[in-house]
């Protein structure tokens, strides 16, 4: 009886073993419509759509969870103007699929300079990193609900990503296609920089998208920028060209994280 118990212990370690051995990892990535797969509608694309074209995909899985029309407060209430959008759930559904090992990658902060308490979308932040926070009756919800700032937020998500034993990489959001004398406007009114500043908070990895995307659309020049990566009509999202663009600067932020294991499975060239 008890070689046969010692039996079942070890064959179940060795299964466990093997298991363990064979799990792929994970790339999860949260965000708003500027990270979501999107339809192509209106030729509008999220970068998060072509990031698997820069990874060995038979060696990580990529599976975007970013959803339009998001900030950090509503992707962590699902406090969203329109349930339909969120069909794939959002962070209770991510954190419950995060395991030790995977990647998450997020980025928020163009829905977040909303209106924090209003009757169509009620899904804006507090302006900064700190603790400020502020009580008001959620008129889409019909509950009370505390609003925090930005940084409060984001750290959220970084320290509960951690507690699954995740890696966290925190992008600043992408830029407006918006000028002023001959150069492009960066920083989203603060967020990118919060964004960054959250990040160092947490000691999570980070990836300045905002300014690196501004730095190749100060060189193209506005004219250039609005015809290939936007549409006169839409200076936030990107059509196809210009998500591709964004998701390769993602793609080569990773590359440039020191200490960041996520590098090994991106393509070579």
């Amino acid at each position: 009886m008890k070689k046969l118990t010692r039996l079942t212990v070890l064959i179940f370690l060795l299964c466990s073993f093997t298991g363990f051995q064979n799990h792929k990892p994970t790339i999860y990535i949260i965000g708003d419509s500027t990270v979501a797969d999107g339809t192509g509608g209106n030729g509008i694309w999220g970068w998060g759509k072509f990031l698997p074209r820069f990874f060995d995909t038979t060696k990580i899985s990529i599976r975007n969870y970013a959803v339009p029309g998001t900030s950090t407060r509503t992707f962590q209430t699902n406090g969203i103007w329109n349930p339909a959008l969120s069909k794939k759930g959002m962070w209770d559904t991510v954190y419950s699929k995060l395991k030790k090992g995977d990647y998450l990658i997020i980025q928020f902060g163009l829905n977040d300079q909303s209106p924090v308490d209003d009757s169509a979308r009620s899904r804006g932040t507090l302006f900064g990193t700190g603790e400020d926070s502020i009580a008001i009756f959620n008129q889409l919800t019909h509950k009370p609900e505390v609003v925090h700032t930005f940084g409060w937020y984001m750290r959220r998500f970084i320290v509960h990503a951690r507690e699954k034993g995740a890696t966290v990489i925190v992008c600043s959001s992408i830029p407006k296609n918006n000028w002023k004398d001959g150069n492009l406007i960066r920083g989203e009114i603060g967020f990118a920089y919060w964004a960054m500043e959250a990040a160092k908070q947490e000691g999570a990895f980070a990836i300045d998208l905002n300014n690196i995307i501004a730095d190749d659309y100060d060189k193209e020049g506005e004219e250039a920028v609005t015809t290939k990566y936007h549409t006169a009509k839409d200076n936030t999202h990107t059509i196809e060209a210009g998500s591709v663009m964004n998701a390769k600067l993602v793609a080569e932020g990773i590359k440039d994280l020191k200490g960041c294991k996520l590098k090994k499975y991106l393509l070579k060239g």
